[in-house]
């Protein structure tokens, strides 16, 4: 049906039309090279005079109600507050402008919106290159110099999975970590200082770390203010206790959590930085963001004397081989240990009596984790290779083999777990292939030098009875799946799958002390059994490699230290029932969630190195950076009490830092009893607590998806442990990171833009236009510099089009809108309104920019080209120019207030104009209007074919050129109702179809339905149902998209009046002298087509499909 097509090409001919409007923007240039920069001037010259008037009308100044907020009265939305360790750039622009699109629409809405701003310092980063700055310059001089090749960073490999262990369950974790993300090729701080054009004489300045604080947060207001972010600056501040106001609110926070017993001392395991001397969290790190330590079992594999001659300096210590599993309760198998031939191995000093011959990886893990004579410093007593550990004899922990040696084996990494591999080929894939590729190829044993007496004698020892798979699981799916070699890995990772988690969710232990009992019960007793009688010490290492930013490679240690408590089963359940209120706007992030608070564990909370707030009782230590960033966002409301608009808190308040006591924070923010002690005015109290009140919750939170491991989950714990219920979180949107023209963004490669260099380049709203074309999904999204370019040149060339009209304003029609022409873009206008605000509404703000505004156009220039000699309606025109511009305002606020103001002289703000108001969509003007212009289209294809002889059609648009010298006369047919069979399948599906739930009967009941109708009873049903079984596909398919009215015989507007109405656009557009619309219905009718009439039969005319006929004179 029609209508159906109608709604279906809706969004392809806005798509058409977006492409379009680039294609003609980008042909006319924009901003860029050899080009006139006069049209991205103009613009320039629009924002600075318009961020003056926001500036002078306090436009974005937020003030509480004097009543508490009714829904959608306020929004209070908000952005994780950036590091400052350097200017802001375009990462940080879309994900921000997810937040600026949100609040601006909310504020043109009539919401009170709060959107405010703060700057990050917090942690080692900026530290760190204060150290690094300080010791170039000792090295290389001031200014220094440098030696001519520099070295280059290399991008740490991605880890693969052991051969012989299982890995820990993924974490959610975006493709990279913003601190990889911002990891380039420049290794001296000196120089990437300069590269962000800092002078030379001023680069000295900031061996000092807090000449970061000044310098950098100041930068980023003047570029967030040129990108017209809607801030109240006087919100704004910094972390650290260079700022005493905020360091107070952290000391408060902290203790609150101890105090509830959410702040714990405890010995852990943490990811280490070894050169600061700290743990390094996610944000203190250049790679391996989200990483956690995975904890392994050591088995001591013992060597059995006598020693090798090798080993002679090892004699009178108790030598093991240290083997890292992650399946204890499997050495009941061991055949052998695995060693990598051309591996790097030593003998490691444990304590006064053991040595541990390992990598050195696991070497130095395990002196940070009390197993090394020196503490933190590995000992090694004997460097040594795999080729020197094959042959050894090993007496291993219950092995049922009093003696086992020590194989190659060429699949194992060096650099996880320890470098020695445990064998039991009974429930390992890899073990079983590799035993016995070195018993049935002699070959292989001869080039690693093996004897004949280390491999033959050791057959599968059955450990777990698994179902389906038997007691030798990893012999059962080897042979099922054909594997003959252990160098076929795809196979052999499937099969490891398969084995390891059918036998540790179903397999039962078939030996040893705890027979009988399932895997999953015996596991932990097996190993605490082991720990417990000295042959086995625990043992933990990162997942994978972790790069801390001060350039060294973690490791795991075993710390005494202040943690946060996240992951205790109670305050768990409380973060779940947060999040289940939560608005997400994707199923992905919620998973994503989920899946966090699943994994999440205590968190070390305290560092000794860096910048930040104190711990209170412990003030050796100071707070993390994503400790201290939890619930800041309450601070928000009451800052500009405290600080007065100064970002750093220096300046004199009412309020003094030493004022602020738990009791004040309390009675603020957890609805505590009034303070007795305070000597802070009772009225400014009350109304700093009604401030808080009337904002939270925040409603919106915008972020990249990489912090929902970490910050965004932490968000939510700390408010559910010190918040009331109804001040609880309301919403996080997560977006993917940004690319510019499709490559990952990258310093290195130079693919690379800041805020400051986007809006030089292309102005602020061409900007967020390309920002908002970006993308809305959780997918990386591509800011396109073409995008940019057309926006410059597609946004001047409309205020042209507006000054242009408003010039011509006298010559137009007045009085209401009357025509069909009137009627369709009134309509259309309808539609953009209603369309734009569920798509602004659901913060897709792409959808928002083709209804808004592509949409809008495309309406536009129809309207232009179907008016005629009658010309435009002044009041619909004047009533497009209101809506279009209030539509993109919060996308393009400068380029609509400078409309809005200068060339419609409309008062107040466009900001805070309103949404515009619309009547109900008419679908049905729309689809008639569809009709109109797909079947003006068919009229020219025919008349170019009739005429000319030619099957292509001119050029979409443009009137037919006749090449006959005679007038053209054209007879359009058209057939309102469908007849004959095809009406016969519309009554039949109308039978067969649920209108409410729109599916239909089964296939073969409508067959059935259509076989005893008229149509399935006559002589040549054959032939027909061929015609039938495609039509009725295609009704089906309509129905189930647009509902039941697909199923009408007739389209729900008269085909005839339509046309009729629009005879003069009709001959218009196709250049013809004379139209007729006959019913064809009507012998009359169809003896006016003479003897063209066989082109009726060869094309009959159908709902929705008229045929026409041209005549000549």
């Amino acid at each position: 049906m029609l209508i159906s097509r109608c709604h279906a090409q809706l969004q392809t001919s806005v798509t058409h039309s977006c492409r379009r409007f680039f294609t003609d923007m980008a042909s006319e240039g924009g901003g860029g090279a050899g080009k006139s920069f006069a049209r991205r001037d103009r613009l320039r010259e629009i924002e600075a005079k318009v961020q003056k008037w926001w500036e002078d009308g306090q436009v974005f100044k937020s003030e509480p109600g004097d009543a508490p907020p009714k829904p959608g009265e306020k929004f209070f939305g908000n952005f994780p507050f950036p590091y400052m360790n350097g200017y802001l750039h375009l990462g940080h622009a879309f994900s921000l402008s997810k937040l600026e699109f949100a609040a601006a629409f909310h504020r043109l809405r009539g919401a009170n919106v709060l959107l405010p701003f703060a700057f990050h310092c917090t942690g080692m980063p900026i530290k760190a290159s204060a150290d690094k700055l300080a010791r170039e310059i000792q090295c290389f001089g001031d200014p220094p110099v440098f030696p001519q090749e520099e070295p280059e960073q290399e991008e740490a490999p991605e880890q693969q999975d052991d051969a012989n262990e299982g890995g820990a369950p993924g974490k959610f974790k975006g493709k990279k970590s913003k601190a990889a993300a911002k990891t380039g090729t420049q290794v001296y701080q000196w120089e990437i200082m300069r590269s962000v054009g800092i002078s030379d004489d001023e680069i000295s300045k900031f061996q000092d770390p807090y000449k970061w604080l000044s310098y950098f947060p100041p930068l980023a207001v003047e570029d967030l203010k040129a990108f017209g972010l809607g801030c109240d600056w006087r919100r704004s501040f910094i972390t650290t206790d260079m700022n005493p106001y905020f360091d107070s609110f952290v000391r408060w926070q902290v203790r609150k959590l101890k105090s509830m017993g959410k702040i714990v001392k405890d010995v852990r395991y943490t990811i280490f930085s070894p050169l600061d001397g700290q743990p390094c969290a996610d944000h203190d790190r250049a790679s391996g963001e989200g990483v956690q330590p995975q904890e392994y079992t050591v088995i001591k594999m013992e060597l059995i004397a006598p020693f090798p001659s090798k080993f002679e300096v090892l004699e009178g210590k108790k030598v093991f081989l240290a083997a890292a599993t992650l399946r204890p309760e499997t050495m009941y198998g061991q055949t052998n240990a695995w060693v990598l031939p051309d591996g790097k191995y030593g003998a490691f000093e444990i304590n006064e009596t053991e040595v541990f011959v390992m990598a050195h990886r696991a070497a130095l893990n395990l002196a940070y984790q009390n197993h090394s004579r020196v503490p933190e410093k590995p000992t090694c007593l004997l460097e040594l290779t795999g080729h020197d550990l094959i042959g050894l004899p090993l007496r291993s922990p219950l092995s049922f083999n009093d003696t086992i040696y020590a194989l190659p084996m060429l699949s194992i990494l060096m650099d996880k777990g320890t470098g020695v591999v445990t064998s039991v080929p009974s429930d390992a894939p890899d073990d079983y292939m590799a035993l016995h590729d070195l018993k049935s190829k002699p070959a292989f044993r001869a080039k690693f030098g093996v004897k004949d007496e280390w491999v033959m004698p050791f057959e599968i020892v059955p450990i777990i009875e698994v179902p389906e798979f038997g007691n030798k699981c990893a012999e059962t799916v080897c042979l099922q799946m054909k594997i003959k070699s252990q160098n076929e890995k795809e196979k052999l990772a499937e099969a490891k799958k398969q084995t390891y988690l059918k036998g540790f969710t179903e397999g039962t232990m078939i030996v040893g002390e705890f027979a009988g009992k399932k895997v999953q019960e015996a596991k932990p007793l097996i190993r605490s059994k082991l720990l417990e009688i000295g042959q086995a010490i625990v043992y933990s290492e990162p997942e994978k490699r972790v790069m801390s930013r001060s350039g060294d490679e973690c490791v795991v240690a075993l710390t005494d230290q202040w943690y946060i408590t996240y992951g205790e089963s109670e305050w768990q359940k409380l973060a779940e029932e947060c999040l289940s209120s939560m608005s997400l706007f994707s199923d992905e992030t919620r998973h994503g969630f989920e899946h966090t608070l699943s994994w999440l564990n205590q968190w070390a909370c305290s560092r000794s190195f860096g910048l930040g707030t104190r711990i209170p009782w412990d003030e050796q230590f100071l707070v993390e950076s994503l400790s201290d960033s939890t619930i800041y966002m309450a601070y928000y409301t009451v800052v500009h009490y405290l600080q007065n608009g100064d970002m750093y808190g220096s300046s004199q308040s009412s309020i003094k830092p030493q004022q602020l006591t738990d009791d004040v924070w309390d009675y603020i923010f957890c609805d505590g009893p009034f303070p007795k002690s305070t000597d802070i005015s009772s009225s400014l109290l009350e109304k700093m607590k009604k401030e808080f009140e009337y904002w939270y919750p925040f409603d919106l939170r915008v972020s990249g998806k990489d912090l929902i491991q970490n910050h965004l989950t932490f968000c939510i714990y700390n408010h559910t442990a010190i918040m009331s219920k109804h001040h609880w979180p309301r919403g996080f949107r997560c977006n993917g990171h940004i690319m510019l023209n499709n490559n990952k963004m990258s310093k290195s490669t130079g693919n690379f833009r800041t805020i400051r260099q986007a809006i030089e380049e292309f102005s602020a709203d061409a900007t967020r236009f390309s920002l908002a074309d970006a993308g809305d999904g959780v997918d990386d999204a591509n800011f396109v510099f073409e995008t940019a370019n057309a926006a410059i040149l597609g946004l001047t060339k409309e205020i042209a089009w507006y000054e242009e009209i408003l010039a011509a304003e006298s010559s137009m029609r007045t009085g209401p809108p009357s025509t069909y022409a009137d009627r369709v873009f009134a309509n259309e206008i309808n539609i953009a309104v209603k369309t734009t605000e569920q798509n602004y509404s659901n913060y897709m703000f792409r959808e928002a920019l083709k209804t808004g505004f592509y949409g809008l156009q495309t309406a536009r220039d129809e309207y232009r080209f179907s008016c005629g000699v009658g010309g435009y309606n002044r009041e619909l025109v004047w009533r497009f120019m209101d809506v279009q511009t209030r539509l993109l305002a919060p996308i393009c606020p400068h380029y609509a207030e400078f409309i809005w103001r200068e060339l419609l002289k409309k008062d107040g703000f466009v900001v805070k104009a309103g949404w515009p108001t619309a009547d109900a969509p008419d679908l049905t003007l729309k689809s008639a209007n569809e009709y109109l212009q797909e079947s003006i289209g068919m009229m020219r294809k025919l008349l170019q074919k009739q005429l000319s002889g030619s099957k292509k059609a001119s050029k979409k648009g443009a009137p037919v050129a006749s090449v006959a010298e005679n007038k053209v006369t054209g007879l359009v047919y058209v057939n309102e109702q469908f007849d004959g069979w095809k009406a016969e399948c519309l009554n039949i599906l109308q039978n067969k179809f649920n209108k409410d739930t729109r599916t239909f009967a089964p296939d073969s009941e409508i067959l059935e339905a259509l076989q005893h109708s008229s149509v399935g009873q006559s002589s040549n049903f054959k032939q027909t149902q061929k015609q039938c079984m495609p039509f009725l596909r295609f009704q089906k398919e309509q129905a189930i998209k647009l509902g039941a009215q697909a199923l009408d015989l007739r389209l729900p507007f008269g085909e005839i009046e339509v046309l009729q109405e629009n005879l003069d656009l009709i001959k218009r557009q196709i250049n013809l002298e004379h139209v007729e619309i006959l019913s064809a219905a009507d012998a009359d009718s169809l003896a006016k087509a003479g003897p063209l009439a066989s082109l009726l039969n060869q094309n009959p005319p159908s709902p929705g499909k008229p045929t026409a006929i041209f005549l000549t004179q």
